[in-house]
């Protein structure tokens, strides 16, 4: 015979199942109305400033852009369209490309976010994860005090004595292969940079990216997410306005 206690405990155990099963109907539900980042990312969880920060789209279906970002047409020259690269050897990305940065290099200290932009603009909100370092920073000559502070902090190390005679001649000759050491510097830790603008009419960051390669960075370490803030915004992307 079954006592009352067991009963008691069975409807209970009931109950439990019933409520897990119109929740996990909810979550289901939920989850076929969910728009995500990608087929297989729902979002992306960025640091930033030591806060957390879910990345994923906007999730109201009827969202359209508005505001300077909206715009298609801008006085050019300065606006004017930019290359897919700004640079020979210089890779541009997406926004997919830029979510694997995001959970794969910038996690795990080995890359860092640029926004290149001035930062009036900075200030007004920006892509979590980025740090603010504007073009005019990393256009400088590569002897200027900023720009070689700036080199140490992305992992150069300035070499004390320079080439020696024979990395020169191999330089010369055009048999010096690799691209982590210059004259001045040894860029082998330097960290994967992905610096970004307004957009495709922005030239601030391809400006920086420049100037990055005229102080000898690596190609390599260097992508240009050239989208920049007028297609992470069209998106319906996430972004953060900086602690003042």
């Amino acid at each position: 015979m079954v006592s009352s206690s067991h009963r008691v405990f069975a409807a209970f155990l009931l109950l439990i199942v019933c409520f897990s099963g119109a929740g996990s109907a909810d979550e289901l539900k939920l989850s076929q109305d969910f728009f995500p980042l990608t087929a297989d990312k729902p979002y992306v969880h960025v640091v930033h400033e030591g806060q957390s920060i879910k990345v994923q789209r906007v999730q109201d279906p009827d969202y359209q852009l508005r505001g300077y970002f909206a715009k298609t047409v801008r006085k050019c020259p300065p606006f004017c369209l930019q290359p897919i690269s700004p640079a020979p050897g210089i890779a541009a990305i997406g926004e997919v490309e830029l979510f694997e940065f995001l959970e794969r290099d910038l996690r795990d200290g080995s890359g860092l976010l640029i926004d290149a932009r001035t930062p009036s603009w900075y200030s007004k909100g920006t892509i979590p994860g980025s740090v603010n370092i504007p073009f005019s920073q990393l256009s400088r000559p590569m002897d200027d005090p900023e720009m070689v502070a700036l080199l140490q902090r992305f992992g150069g190390v300035e070499r004390a004595e320079g080439a020696g005679v024979m990395e020169k001649l191999l330089r010369d000759w055009g048999w010096h292969d690799d691209p982590n050491l210059t004259e001045d510097w040894d860029f082998s830790k330097a960290l994967k940079l992905v610096l970004w603008c307004n957009g495709p009419e922005c030239g601030q960051s391809p400006r920086a990216i420049r100037g990055l390669l005229a102080a000898g960075y690596p190609k390599d370490k260097i992508l240009y997410y050239r989208g920049g803030m007028q297609m992470w915004q069209l998106w319906g992307l996430t972004t953060v306005v900086p602690e003042k």
